[in-house]
């Protein structure tokens, strides 16, 4: 899953293929929060009486408590009651329901594919729905929701063969019992324009009470999380944007929205009238929605809610809006939560031990590593100071506020996230102290005994307010990250606190063997079901069945969903077929979702989430006979990929220089793409995770992983990327030059690359043996995996023995591709 990319230099056209700078914003996760299903029936309190240990996802809970004449009572249950900032007094998912019970894919069809392995076939003309239905678990027909019908095909390109009478995107054939249950409950809103004309009018006449003239509202919660819940998605309810990044800012006569290249044509189709899109890197535009506001500020108040800033952006913007006479304020209630009136409650989902199988490392062990390097950082004397340090200067804890460094730190795991194993909560480390502030319902018998056995104290998650206020540590000064929340770093003052990067950051970076061996299984399992999937979705195609982007995407988590220790998705399915390619985060919906076609690339990139790693993989596949052009490319993408996955470097090698490799065959053609060549990511954590990376200048070292994913988006027409999962690890040389000091990267990711477009001519002796290898190593590997699935076997087999490239024409044009 690719991350945007910061340079954003243009270059002249140099190729008849047209390059994209312009990328789709990533889908909303409003489209997985409606698939999810929360169980019920568990108390909105905990009750006297202890509950059994279990992992069991609950439903949505919130107390709804408001600011107490006691001024030590400092509430935040539901976002919006006043968090008492000392120091600005003068200013004026639901989640996918996890079904336990054995999902078993049926193939109801015998019929052998066609000779030739990428042919066409001619499809089935008797298969019906009814069928399907009378091979299901019988259902009550009061409960049993209506059969999906996708609006109908109006032509078709793709063959000549005579289609069968079917709904477009009639293929469910392989689906029964619980797995099509889930399909026909996956109920999808129609998108409409929000008219947000009255939502802005209450937020400006809170604006005029308070005397201001901007108002932002981020996308990040409070622990500035990349991906949020629903109860935190507040800009995208003021402004009906669904993606995932972007700023709202309203002023007293117009409300604008500010994102990036990737957001820009879903922007424009969700904004209302009210709403000016603000296209931030463009020509001739700002660079972000800091350069925007400073350039219009003036003599001007702009209120924000600092829960939702980082330390590290509210000092830069302070610096410059102190320029243009203006300021920042925080007023004590968020607006949108006062005016948000059916905004969606927290989740109450209990949290659950990520034992020492994953993890390799006890949580007792991190802590005291941590306390180590707490004591380990000099004291916050001034330069000028020549007396000892005073008992107010020396560091005695940290504060973390990062979900996901909680959730490593201390072994847990929730669900409070869309794809996110997280849970909301705070934690200050001292050195004889451990204090978790995490609500009450969230625990289990067995995650209190846990807490109990480490000796971490428990704290309501709102009493972070009054803990800071009150200074419970005592003396001494608190380390905070810099993106910790601005409130947090108003609420102590500069005089109690110390920036300074986050050393949990660069511990769970790097896994050690335990966790390196689980992401190598999870791989392998996740490998295995992307193989089965693709057998099917080709042997479908070659059918004559029309299949639609969303219907691929739904098949294949079907697949992951039989894999042991499988949780959920890491991200949203990315199904993307012709000019929906060239969209990088584009993300299908039921009811829009393209016809899977024959004359463009089709791209998927995916993951799950797995107790024992996270997954992310991408391939390209092309199901007729591609382009020139569209050969060309990804030939050059191919290389890019091979490239990375075959460096070898030396240590204080960074991933930053090594992101030229990516893009060297690229740049031979004029060509390129504008977004990370690769970021790292989590063992059972965000898909998302730093802080190396190849846009990172932070230095490769054994144990991180890193994903590896070029590509090429020909705006309008069609995309491609391939990625794979690497762990950096150390290799022997010939030369061995300076001594021990050499890395390079083991693949983690075991599915084949198709050879369909690769253009022979264009490889060198070594990179064609570099994609044999790898397809035979997937084979090697899998097929234990594969032994009761014979289509996805034969599938897998065919492809690791399959040559480069497609037969040229013959005589009269013929053309026959080889199996």
């Amino acid at each position: 899953m690719c991350l945007p990319f910061t340079n954003r230099s243009r270059h002249r056209e140099a190729s008849p293929l047209v390059r994209s700078y312009s990328e789709k914003s990533d889908v909303s996760s409003q489209q997985s929060d409606g698939r999810s299903q929360r169980s019920e029936g568990r108390s909105s309190a905990r009750s006297g009486s202890h509950r059994s240990a279990q992992l069991v996802r609950t439903g949505s809970f919130s107390p709804t408590q408001t600011l107490a004449s006691d001024a030590e009572k400092l509430s935040f249950s539901s976002d919006s009651e006043v968090y008492d900032v000392p120091t600005l007094a003068n200013q004026s998912r639901s989640k996918i329901s996890r079904d336990t019970s054995k999902v078993t894919l049926v193939r109801s069809d015998s019929k052998k594919s066609t000779k030739w392995g990428y042919g066409w076939g001619t499809g089935k003309a008797k298969e019906r729905e009814r069928d399907l239905l009378e091979r299901a678990p019988s259902l009550d027909s009061e409960t049993r929701p209506p059969l999906y019908k996708s609006p109908t095909r109006s032509s078709s390109k793709s063959s000549g063969s005579k289609r069968p009478p079917f709904y477009s995107n009639d293929s469910a054939s392989t689906l029964v019992g619980s797995a099509l249950e889930r399909k026909m409950n996956d109920v999808e809103s129609i998108k409409e324009r929000v008219d947000t004309a009255d939502r802005l009018e209450d937020i400006r006449k809170l604006m005029v009470k308070d005397n201001l003239d901007y108002y932002i509202i981020p996308s990040e919660d409070a622990h500035q999380s990349e991906y949020v819940a629903s109860s935190d998605k507040r800009r995208e309810w003021i402004s009906g944007f669904t993606g995932s990044a972007g700023q709202a800012i309203v002023s007293k006569t117009a409300a604008y929205l500010v994102t990036d290249s990737r957001y820009w044509l879903q922007a424009r189709e969700e904004l209302d009238s009210n709403w000016h899109l603000i296209t931030a890197g463009a020509a001739d535009a700002p660079k972000d929605w800091i350069d925007w506001l400073v350039d219009r500020a003036k003599n001007s108040r702009i209120g924000i809610d600092a829960r939702m800033l980082s330390h590290e952006k509210a000092t830069n913007l302070n610096t410059q809006l102190n320029l243009k006479n203006s300021k920042l304020i925080y007023p004590p209630q968020n607006f949108i939560d006062l005016t948000w009136k059916d905004k969606p409650l927290r989740s109450k989902d209990p949290i659950f031990v990520q034992s020492f199988e994953f993890t390799g490392k006890e949580a007792s062990s991190k802590i005291a590593e941590l306390r180590t390097w707490i004591r380990a950082q000099p004291p916050a004397v001034p330069s000028y100071s020549k007396a000892p340090p005073t008992a107010a200067q020396t560091h005695v804890g940290t504060l973390i506020t990062s979900l996901s460094s909680i959730a490593y730190l201390l072994n847990l795991r929730g669900s409070d996230i869309p794809f996110n194993p997280l849970f909301y909560s705070y934690l200050f480390l001292s050195l004889d102290r451990v204090v978790l502030f995490l609500d009450a319902a969230k625990l289990t018998d067995e995650t209190e005994d846990y807490l109990k056995a480490l000796g971490i104290e428990r704290k309501e998650y709102n009493d972070i307010w009054a803990f800071l206020r009150r200074r419970d540590w005592g003396e001494g000064k608190v380390l905070i990250s810099p993106e910790t929340s601005y409130a947090i770093s108003l609420m102590l003052t500069h005089f109690r606190y110390t920036v300074a990067p986050s050393f949990i950051d660069g511990m769970k970076a790097i896994k050690n063997e335990i966790e390196l061996e689980g992401m190598r299984r999870a791989y392998l399992r996740d490998g295995a079901a992307y193989v089965k999937w693709q057998a099917w979705l080709e042997h479908k195609i070659q059918q004559g069945y029309d299949i639609t982007e969303y219907e691929a995407a739904w098949r294949l988590t079907e697949y992951r969903r039989q894999n042991k220790h499988y949780w959920g998705l890491a991200y949203e399915n990315i199904s993307a077929s012709g000019p929906n390619a060239a969209l990088p985060h584009y993300s299908p919906s039921k009811s829009t979702a393209r016809m899977i076609d024959r004359e463009t690339p089709y791209l998927n990139d995916s993951g799950g989430q797995y107790r024992d790693g996270t997954c992310d993989t991408t391939r390209t596949v092309h199901f007729g006979r591609p382009s020139p052009d569209q050969c060309e490319a990804y030939t050059r993408v191919l290389q890019g990929h091979i490239a990375i996955d075959s460096a070898v470097f030396p240590e204080g090698t960074n991933g930053a220089q090594l992101d030229v490799l990516a893009r060297r065959a690229l740049w031979k053609d004029g060509l390129n793409y504008m977004h990370g060549t690769g970021h790292g990511f989590g063992s059972f954590l965000n898909v998302h995770e730093g802080p190396h990376g190849f846009s990172s200048n932070v230095p490769l070292v054994p144990g991180h992983v890193i994903t590896n994913e070029p590509g090429f988006y020909l705006e309008g027409r069609w995309g491609m990327r391939i990625e794979s999962a690497l762990a950096v690890r150390r290799v022997k040389t010939k030369g061995e030059f300076s001594g021990d000091i050499w890395l390079g990267f083991e693949r983690l990711t075991c599915v084949p690359i198709q050879t369909r477009m690769v253009k022979e001519a264009m490889l060198t002796k070594e990179e064609k043996q570099w994609l044999k290898d790898h397809n035979r190593k997937c084979l090697d590997r899998l097929e234990p995996y594969l032994k009761d699935d014979k289509r996805a076997l034969k599938w897998l087999k065919r492809e690791s023995d399959r040559g480069i490239g497609v037969a040229a024409p013959g005589p009269g044009g013929i053309t026959i591709d080889w199996d």
